[in-house]
């Protein structure tokens, strides 16, 4: 178990290394032939409306992603969490957290190889549940604030201005994320991009229902005509009453949150108090060997019933 442990550091600090030799390198070949062009500082003051499609600046490692479908999915993840870290980095941090954990667990002769493997599995997905937990935190804000935004950019076209002028007029007084979400779709419809091109855009990085309506009102209004004032005064009232309906619910389901969080914090509360008032009462799980395979499938029991516990108060409408 010492011999695994030692090569699985040895693999890890060699991998980092490697990375970190590639990653300096290609820098420095970016920086050369960005100080050897003779337009850089149009380039630098330029709009940025052109994205890289590459999933890291690593060519090797960009081929391998680039046979994983879902890859594509987690790039869009990312830039829906205004993240901007590259698919290839995120990847490697991912990796890289797995694989110190693994080899960490693994020279401890009181956790099996497989609870170390299961557990450096969990540590390997915790930067993704990060993304995803700020995703969510950026699609709730994005919620609250829209509603405002839609009334002022109403306010805007009944005051006559065309919807280019209301949307650049918002996406500058607004509050984030609605301000960036709308800037740049005013940036792309102002740039060559056709407003129903920007507005898909807009749909692909905030998959709301709100947001889809929006788009699709201004679509129609562009076809066919009518009072896009009144329809998107409209679609931000009926947003904010479904807001409020969520926080409603939100506040409700606290409650079954925060017993889900005690019922799983309860038994290592109540372990440590043996520990303490009769240490001999739990060494015989420590000693015996199969003690050691009780804790973990206890600790593996504790995380999959608080996820369970979440999940049934996580109430959607």
């Amino acid at each position: 178990m010492l011999a695994l442990s030692s090569i699985l550091v040895f693999v890890t600090t060699f991998v980092a290394v490697a990375l970190a030799v590639l990653i300096a390198f290609f820098t420095l070949q970016r920086l050369r032939a960005e100080a050897s062009a003779e337009d850089v500082e149009e380039m630098l003051a330029a709009p940025a409306l052109l994205r890289a499609n590459s999933l890291s600046t690593i060519g090797i490692w960009s081929k391998v992603l680039e046979r994983f479908d879902f890859m594509e999915m987690l790039g869009r993840q990312l830039q829906q969490a205004n993240m901007t870290w590259s698919v290839g980095r995120f990847t490697m941090l991912m990796l890289l957290a797995g694989t110190v954990t693994l080899a960490a667990l693994s020279g401890m002769e009181a956790v099996p190889f497989w609870a170390s493997f299961l557990i450096s599995l969990a540590v390997t997905f915790l930067p993704y549940l990060y993304v995803l937990n700020r995703r969510q935190k950026r699609f709730q804000r994005f919620e609250e604030h829209f509603p405002d935004a839609l009334d002022s950019v109403a306010r805007a076209l009944r005051s006559g201005h065309p919807f280019a002028s209301a949307m650049e007029i918002v996406s500058a007084e607004a509050e984030e994320p609605v301000a960036s979400e709308l800037r740049q779709v005013t940036v792309e419809g102002s740039f060559g991009t056709s407003w129903e091109a920007a507005l898909a855009n807009l749909c692909a990085r905030i998959p709301l229902l709100e947001v889809n309506l929006f788009a699709s009102a201004v679509q129609l209004q562009s076809r066919t005509g009518g009072k896009l004032n009144e329809v998107l005064g409209k679609i931000a009232e009926n947003m904010r009453e479904s807001v409020a309906l969520k926080g409603e619910v939100r506040a409700l389901a606290a409650h079954g949150r925060m017993t889900g969080i005690v019922l799983s914090l309860l038994p290592l509360f109540i372990a440590g108090m043996m520990m303490v008032v009769s240490p001999g009462y739990l060494v015989i799980l420590i000693t015996v060997p199969l003690g050691k395979y009780l804790i973990a499938a206890a600790v593996v029991c504790l995380i999959l019933a608080h996820f369970i516990i979440q999940r049934l108060v996580d109430i959607r409408i």
